[in-house]
């Protein structure tokens, strides 16, 4: 039994110093063709980085012929399967724009995108890929309105939206957190969180924004100067409205009422003066 064993792993080693061998040799000194024929083996034996590096050589040989179309396509699945997303779905990307009739155009359309969201970072980073998938989805989806990966995509879109939700409310409230040492923050507050209403109609966070945005009016009110004080109690009454005419029973209503009862009172000590 030991013997056996013995000889498998020399069988196998055997293998592998030949296919190293030869994938050596044909990078060296192979003909395109040889490279090319290497490069689909090493992508079907899911050796894919070899793959790319042996797609990248033959790449300006075979530019404008026939064959381009699949090294494209398994350009951009090599990647894909390497994870390494951002060019993956740079790559997918580019397959449909020049092979706009291919018949891989539809999974090449959806890959772009989802790679561009596994691409895309936490909120609280750079959300350009965020961006590139929101684009690619909504693309995939204004083209392919009855593809078996419709559900799919409208799940990844939702998804990478509320991101970009995330991101602005957080942005709102680390406004609001630091306007206690520059109380011009407050502003910057309210206007970010009034673009997040406006921009994501229907977002989750519309209730606590609502909120915050009120605090941000309520506070603003408390430091300001008599002369801007009247003007900013009127829009901390509006911003409490809007927020009890969308939320009437919101779990913030003792908060905000409270709040509200406070503002009145510097109404009341502003008419005295």
């Amino acid at each position: 039994m030991r013997k056996i064993k013995i000889l498998a792993l020399i069988f196998s080693v055997t293998l592998l110093l030949n296919s190293c061998g030869e994938y050596q040799r044909t990078i060296g000194k192979g003909t395109m063709e040889e490279r090319y024929n290497l490069a689909i083996k090493k992508y079907e034996a899911k050796e894919y980085s070899k793959a790319i590096r042996l797609f990248e050589i033959v790449t300006p040989h075979y530019r404008g012929k026939p064959q381009m179309e699949r090294i494209q396509f398994m350009v951009a699945q090599s990647n894909f399967n390497e994870k390494s997303y951002a060019l993956s779905g740079y790559y997918f990307d580019r397959f449909t724009k020049n092979y706009p009739k291919s018949s891989k155009k539809e999974e090449a359309s959806f890959l772009s995108a989802y790679s561009y969201k596994l691409s895309s970072p936490v909120y609280s980073l750079d959300q350009t890929d965020t961006n590139k998938a929101l684009l690619a989805f909504q693309l995939f989806i204004n083209d392919y309105p009855n593809s078996d990966r419709i559900e799919e995509a409208n799940k990844h879109f939702k998804e990478l939206q509320f991101k970009l939700e995330k991101k602005a409310f957080e942005i709102g409230k680390t406004y609001y957190r630091t306007a206690l040492t520059d109380y011009r923050n407050y502003n910057s507050a309210i206007v970010v969180f009034d673009n997040l209403i406006n921009d994501f109609l229907g977002t989750s966070l519309k209730e606590e924004a609502l909120y915050y945005r009120f605090k941000a009016y309520h506070d603003l009110v408390i430091v300001s100067s008599q002369r801007k004080k009247e003007e900013r109690i009127k829009d901390a009454i509006a911003a409490y409205e809007k927020f009890k005419r969308n939320f009437p029973k919101s779990k913030f209503m003792e908060d905000t009422d409270k709040l509200l009862s406070e503002i009145k009172d510097e109404q009341k000590q502003l008419a005295k003066s």
